[in-house]
């Protein structure tokens, strides 16, 4: 098991992990499933400032995480906003937690202070992976996403990793 940065030629596993994603959950609020071509756009455009990486297994990729800005106003410089996503045979065996934790390092690195994790509810899984890591819950906002018919609430995490400057 390897976590690297992500690269334009992962672009295509990256799509077919997250498109399961749109199709099948309310974990993201994206309609339309997305091409490799655009996620290597997503890639070039985080990777100006941000991390993004992916965790390989055997050669195959089987889960991904980056992060951005939280807010656009200068004031929320020193806060990012995360992503994780696993391959669905990939989910609750600690790869999470080793993924995450390698973002959470590289946030840490480049100097940002506060972690936001923006989870659609309910989402045990997810819930579960960011209070192991350290996160807590700040915020719910119930119906607040609208996805197959029904309004879904959502719930923002928060960890502090320091860098008080």
């Amino acid at each position: 098991m390897s976590i690297r940065p992500a690269t334009q030629d992962d672009a295509a596993a990256i799509a077919a992990i997250y498109n399961p994603y749109i199709r099948d959950t309310v974990i993201t609020f994206e309609y339309d499933e997305v091409s490799a071509a655009e996620i290597a756009a997503r890639i070039a455009k985080v990777q100006q400032h941000f991390d993004w990486l992916v965790l390989e297994e055997a050669g195959r990729i089987v889960g991904y995480a980056y992060y951005g800005k939280f807010r656009e106003r200068k004031a929320y410089d020193g806060t990012v906003e995360t992503s994780i996503y696993l391959v669905g045979d990939a989910s609750g065996q600690g790869r999470g937690r080793r993924l995450y934790a390698a973002l959470l390092e590289a946030i840490k690195a480049k100097g940002f202070r506060e972690v936001i994790g923006c989870l659609a509810l309910p989402n045990e899984a997810s819930v579960a992976l960011h209070e192991k890591m350290g996160f807590a819950k700040v915020g719910h906002f119930p119906g607040v996403g609208f996805k197959f018919g029904r309004f879904v609430d959502v719930g923002f995490w928060q960890l502090s990793v320091g860098n008080s400057e």
